[in-house]
Parts: structure tokens; C-alpha cells; sequence
């Protein structure tokens, strides 16, 4: 065999050996990524249900776990609904920032998996 051929192989070797593994990387990060804003979505959702729970006074206010639970809940969930609420028109007791919140999370999922993901990989 011929050294230039050898080199050759030795480099084209190389060259996919680092790409898969940039692959396989790339794959790991979209993926925990993925995982978070799924996570952040149930947190969104375990919000909206506490809130309406703590406002009909089906939960106990008094309750120094439920006030733990709620006070994590809102801590979470208000730097991203913050900014929302206040674009948003006065709708009087209805508060729709979540589902909007909701609804921007499923479309960053998607483009992180229909658009970004097919680029790098």
C-alpha cells in the first residue's frame, strides 16, 4: 500500500471518527435541552393548577408545605411570565400567560428538532 493512500485512510478515518462524535454530542445536548423545557412545561402546568387550586381555597393556605410548594412554583415560573403579562392586554381575571408561555415552549421544541438539529448533524 501506497503511503499517500494510507494517509489518506488514516485521515478520512479521523475525520468521521471526530464527526460522529460531534454528532453523538450534538444529539446529547438537543436532547437535554429538549428535557428541560419538557420539564419547565410541567412545572408550568403544576403552576396554573396550584394557582386555581390555592384561589377556590381548595388547598390549605395555612399550610406551611403548600407555601413552600407555591412560593417554588411562582419563583420558577414568574421570570418567564413576567414579560408575557405585561405585553398582554388587561383581560380581567383571566390570566392566559401561561398557555402563550406554552405555546412559545412547544415551537422552540419543535425548531430545536425540525430545523437546528438536521443542520448540525
Amino acid at each position: 500500500m501506497r503511503f499517500d493512500t494510507a494517509l489518506a485512510r488514516l485521515v478520512a478515518n479521523v475525520y468521521m471518527s471526530v464527526n460522529n462524535q460531534l454528532e453523538t454530542t450534538m444529539f446529547a445536548l438537543f436532547q437535554t435541552i429538549d428535557l428541560v423545557l419538557n420539564i419547565y412545561t410541567w412545572i408550568l402546568i403544576a403552576s396554573a393548577v396550584f394557582s386555581w387550586l390555592y384561589a377556590f381555597n381548595v388547598i390549605n393556605s395555612s399550610n406551611q408545605f403548600v407555601n413552600s410548594v407555591g412560593m417554588f412554583l411562582y419563583n420558577v415560573t414568574e421570570p418567564a411570565l413576567k414579560p408575557i403579562r405585561r405585553l398582554l392586554p388587561n383581560l380581567g381575571g383571566i390570566d392566559i400567560s401561561p398557555i402563550i408561555l406554552l405555546v412559545i415552549i412547544f415551537f422552540l421544541r419543535t425548531f430545536l428538532w425540525t430545523t437546528l438539529y438536521p443542520l448540525v448533524s
